[in-house]
């Protein structure tokens, strides 16, 4: 028996180890997490995530339905080292530059069936990018 190691330098997310309760994934920019293309929210159902920001600049965009139905969209910006929970349920996307490396946990069970994806409108874009410009 010896030690894994396990590395990611590629665009966007790859799972390094699973079993049967959880996932760690490192997850780089991508062209769909950039500012000048981010366009959506998801939320995961079943299954909280957790997010750590190794290197780079990360800004956690989230967003709570009002009483309306419509949403209340905020942000964070990662600080280094430091580890952000996203609570099941949140509207969340991750809004990255070139550079940027996560570390990600969640759950090895979620996925596409137990998760939601939401298309922002112009209005919700536009407060988004706004949030989430450097």
């Amino acid at each position: 028996m010896k030690i894994e190691k396990s590395a990611y330098a590629g665009e966007g997310l790859i799972r390094v180890y699973e079993n049967k309760k959880w996932m760690v994934g490192i997850k780089n920019w991508k062209p769909a997490n950039d500012i000048a293309n981010i366009d959506c929210l998801e939320r995961h159902n079943e299954t909280d995530e957790l997010f750590v920001l190794l290197s780079g600049a990360c800004t956690l965009l989230y967003a709570n339905e009002d009483e309306g139905g419509g949403l209340e969209i905020s942000a964070e910006r990662m600080e280094p080292n430091s580890l952000y929970k996203i609570p099941q349920g949140l509207w969340h996307n991750t809004v990255t530059m070139k550079d940027t490396k996560l570390l990600l946990v969640e759950d090895s069970a979620t996925g596409s069936h137990n998760s939601n994806v939401l298309m922002l409108d112009a209005q919700q874009l536009a407060k988004a990018k706004a949030l989430a410009a450097w």
